[in-house]
């Protein structure tokens, strides 16, 4: 059932929120449940003129450097640039994708952002959308960074929130400008995330090609309630697919 993003108004919200917990249902790693997410919205979100309404859609989960795969910490090595991560410091891991081209429809296929390391406040303020969207939650960076035990007991479960860009040509939070913006056509981006159960920090962000005012965009609220939901079923065990190394891809992305 298409849901019109440029009004998405208050049925839309809850028919969506209703056939999203549906489309995780089975689901059995976190990663095939995030991609569930985004297949959904991509698929079912529609401009005006039933078109599709999304470029791209991706969903991002903190994750400890040392629990990540030798390949994902090959990758954030090389974007911290001699810098020597620790098995805690967190990585913006990647979890799923999809997108009008075929590159952007597989993690593995990421030139630049398979797992983007965050070993500082000061590193995650270079990162616009993500910095942005924690605000909004009203976590401080360094709850996101080292989250202690007594911050997880304290925001697990309770702080969701959106980042709303509703211009994002010329946008300061939005990187890749012509490479990306320009060149598909990005009119709007909506980011919607919260923290989960075992303290990380999850973000949804669609980049769409239709004009998402305000109140549209505020009512992925209730949307990150669900996918928080989906995505407390699994354990540290059940994070990541089986999967095989694959070259990167050089389409440009944000």
């Amino acid at each position: 059932m298409p849901y019109d993003l440029s009004r998405f108004g208050l049925g839309d919200m809850l028919k969506s929120s209703l056939h999203l917990r549906e489309a995780t249902t089975g689901a059995t790693t976190l990663e095939s449940s995030a991609q569930r997410v985004c297949r959904f919205l991509y698929d079912e979100l529609q401009g005006p003129g039933s078109e599709r309404a999304c470029a791209l859609v991706r969903c991002y989960v903190t994750h400890p450097f040392g629990s990540l795969d030798t390949e994902l910490q090959r990758f954030a090595r090389r974007l911290m640039d001699g810098g020597k991560p620790d098995a805690a410091m967190r990585c913006l891991t990647l979890l799923a994708t999809v997108g009008q081209t075929a590159s952007w429809n597989s993690r593995l296929l990421s030139q630049g952002h398979r797992a983007i390391p965050l070993p500082s406040a000061e590193i995650v303020e270079k990162a616009p959308m993500i910095s942005q969207l924690i605000k909004e939650m009203g976590l401080e960076l360094s709850s996101v960074l080292r989250p202690s035990p007594d911050v997880v007991q304290e925001v697990a479960g309770k702080r969701h929130g959106v980042f709303h860009v509703e211009e994002a040509a010329g946008s300061p939070y939005i990187p890749a400008q012509q490479e990306f913006v320009e060149r598909y056509g990005i009119r709007s981006v909506v980011g919607f995330g919260g923290v989960l159960g075992t303290g990380e920090l999850f973000a949804v962000i669609l980049f769409a090609t239709v004009h998402v005012p305000a109140n549209a965009a505020q009512r992925f609220r209730t949307l990150a309630l669900d996918v928080k939901s989906s995505f407390n079923k699994f354990g540290e065990a059940a994070v990541f697919n089986l999967t095989k190394s694959t070259p990167a891809s050089s389409a440009a992305v944000p």
